[in-house]
């Protein structure tokens, strides 16, 4: 199986040349505010796409899914949206979960410490992707001002469940691959620092 990742596209999927492959995974920020016109856009730009199996979390710029969920969960029908959930693909058991540090005041917000550590609590083990929005702490997280924003709990979550895969983006700047234990941590995002859709999408073979 061939499986395509991307994430922080922010209304620019049409623009980026996805390859092909069997299963596509957006982890978040679709969109730029999430409203029903962006995520129509979203969900038609899916719809253009080969790929067999889509699968897609919120980021902290999908408001649509945060404030009215059923409204927003309505209007796609190109993927499977997963929050705080698993779902089951050709064998693949995928789970993804929207939360992130909070940062001012953006969508799936939550404080560092028990708060989050309660929804990391939920991923369960065996799982072969997981999908959140942030990074976790010291894998794809940093800031071009040097500054490293991952989350302490995600990552203590991961030695835990031990995914083979964690795909995630949220910090632009962090775009690539690293390694934690059996897990291959990979930031996703497709926009760079200055919301330019210049990164290429992150492809696994199976």
């Amino acid at each position: 199986m061939r499986i395509v990742c991307l994430s922080d596209t922010h209304n620019q999927l049409h623009k980026v040349r996805v390859p092909d492959g069997d299963l596509l995974i957006h982890a978040g920020d679709s969109t730029d505010r999430g409203g029903p016109r962006e995520l129509r856009r979203f969900n038609q730009d899916l719809g253009a796409l080969p790929h067999k199996h889509k699968v897609i979390i919120a980021g902290n710029h999908d408001f649509g899914f945060e404030r009215e969920p059923e409204a927003a969960r309505a209007l796609i029908t190109n993927a499977v949206y997963l929050q705080d959930e698993l779902c089951e693909i050709e064998g693949l058991r995928i789970y993804g979960s929207p939360w992130q540090p909070a940062f001012m005041d953006w969508a799936f917000n939550l404080p560092r410490g028990e708060a989050l550590k309660a929804r990391w609590d939920r991923i369960p083990e065996g799982l072969d992707i997981l999908i959140t929005h942030g990074p976790p702490r010291g894998h794809g997280d940093l800031l071009r001002i040097g500054e490293a924003v991952g989350c302490d709990d995600l990552l203590a979550a991961i030695r835990r469940a031990q995914p083979r895969f964690h795909v995630f983006g949220h910090i632009h700047e962090g775009h690539g691959q690293t390694r934690e234990g059996r897990t291959l941590c990979i930031n996703a995002s497709i926009c760079d620092a200055d919301y330019h859709a210049v990164q290429e999408p992150v492809v696994i073979d199976l």
